[in-house]
């Protein structure tokens, strides 16, 4: 059963004049198997399905990235029997995601585009062509789920199988995207997901999942880095530890992350790690095991979905995770200066790395919230 979340002006004309409502949905399709089975899903729950494909970047070569694969999105629309459409994004997902990906590789940070590209992008776009063929929800294959809560306020929850939760990705919707949207696969498992499309004849059905960011396909982020920025890169300096001694020399600090023990290059007789990025002085931290462990961090850019935020001064009680593979852990968060969040662990976590989203959860699994990783 598909729980629509809002109702419609559709809906209520059909509601007083005593006849069953079902919505015309715009579904998100990426020419993968999970936005495939949410159509599928949808349309076989009754709803008017419509799909669409949003080109966001294609490569030098004219590839598609994995996130609008429009071929093979036609081919599961054409299985379905849906209408479809695409909708060229390229300049958007330009100026959103690229630009700032690569400066903040330039900055010592670590982002996470996908976590941008859902809301300025996808959610935007598909909003946009669901207001032109006038539907009323936009729907997607992630697995979570949209609730509604007593006071009003959507929020995503985790999804039930919790390999394939989905919520850190989309913290950053806002309440009017998350009160237009549905997302079928919250309660379903992968390998439930590509039984069903298999049993619809849908072609995509045994389509592998990629695991790359969309636009480095080869997962070199340093090259790509290099191609995409607007100045000149950051050469080499030096490796120091955290007294400031200086330990080699590093090869550019976009070629290192938080966390990082392979590749260094240091003959230090004992496993060190990247601790810290350091670009205004063009220096990269090296630490031991126990170095990378913090009782808290400091979150900028917050973005508040089941409550408002705690007011100056006040805390509230959540589970955080502090990357999208991290098991959320026991947390106070505190508000302090210009709106930022102290996030204050019960248990030290170990290599946070700024630019990385921390995402805050309650105790039945909505997302409180969610920011960024600064340094302090």
């Amino acid at each position: 059963m598909i729980h629509m979340c809002v109702q419609s002006g559709r809906a209520t004309r059909a509601a007083k004049r005593g006849e069953t409502y079902m919505a015309r949905v715009v579904v998100g399709l990426s020419g993968g198997v999970d936005s495939a089975a949410a159509a599928y899903l949808l349309k076989q729950a009754g709803h008017e399905v419509i799909g669409v494909t949003l080109r966001t970047w294609e490569s030098g070569s004219g590839e598609d990235s994995r996130c609008c694969e429009i071929d093979d999105a036609r081919s599961v629309a054409q299985a379905l029997g849906i209408p479809f459409y695409t909708l060229n994004c390229t300049s958007d997902f330009r100026e959103h995601v690229i630009r700032p990906f690569v400066r903040e590789y330039l900055r010592g940070r670590t982002p996470n585009p996908c976590v941008v590209c859902n809301r300025a992008v996808k959610w935007e776009r598909m909003q946009y062509m669901a207001r032109v063929l006038q539907a009323d929800f936009v729907a997607t294959g992630h697995y979570a789920s949209v609730v509604r809560l007593p006071s009003g306020r959507y929020t995503v929850r985790k999804a039930l199988h919790a390999e394939k939760d989905q919520t850190y990705m989309l913290y950053r919707l806002t309440q009017q995207q998350l009160a237009m949207t549905l997302m079928p696969l919250g309660e379903l498992s992968k390998p439930e997901v590509r039984q069903i499309a298999a049993q619809a004849g849908i072609p995509v059905a045994g389509k592998k999942d990629s695991q790359e960011i969309c636009f480095v396909p080869d997962g070199s982020y340093t090259d790509f880095i290099a191609a995409g920025a607007e100045s000149t890169l950051p050469g080499e300096g030096p490796f120091v530890d955290e007294a400031g001694n200086r330990l080699g020399t590093h090869r550019g600090i976009i070629h290192y992350t938080v966390g990082q023990r392979r590749g260094l290059g240091l003959a230090t007789g004992h496993h060190v790690y990247v601790k810290e990025l350091r670009p205004e002085t063009n220096e990269v931290v090296i630490g031991d095991e126990q170095s990378l462990y913090a009782d808290s961090i400091i979150c900028e850019d917050v973005c508040w979905m089941s409550v408002p935020g705690p007011e100056p001064g006040k805390s509230l009680l959540c589970s955080a995770r502090i990357r999208y593979r991290h098991e959320p852990c026991p947390a106070v968060l505190k508000a302090i200066d210009g709106g930022r969040i102290r996030v204050c662990f019960e248990d030290p976590v170990r290599a946070p790395a700024p630019g990385q989203s921390a995402v805050f959860y309650d105790g039945d699994g909505c997302v409180i919230g969610g920011g960024i990783i600064t340094a302090e």
